[in-house]
């Protein structure tokens, strides 16, 4: 399966989770609650997976340091 295949994957069944949380929550007063609490846990979850699914697959270079001198050549 491609990399990219996988975030979509992932958001569509962040997705179908929130529709079903939405439709299925407990009736009452606390229903937005419920609600609130469900779908914002999916979309938290999703972003800090997605977040570092995307670090590991496009890592950052690692940086040089400029502070050192340079290996000087023998003559």
């Amino acid at each position: 399966m491609a990399a990219g295949a996988s975030l979509i994957i992932g958001l569509v069944i962040v997705v179908l989770a929130s529709i079903v949380a939405w439709v299925f929550s407990p009736k009452g007063d606390n229903q937005t609650l419920w609600r609130s609490t469900l779908i914002l846990s999916f979309v938290s979850c999703f972003l800090m997976w997605a977040i570092i699914f995307m670090a590991q697959w496009h890592p950052l270079i690692a940086p040089k340091r400029s502070d050192i001198r340079p290996d000087r050549v023998p003559q």
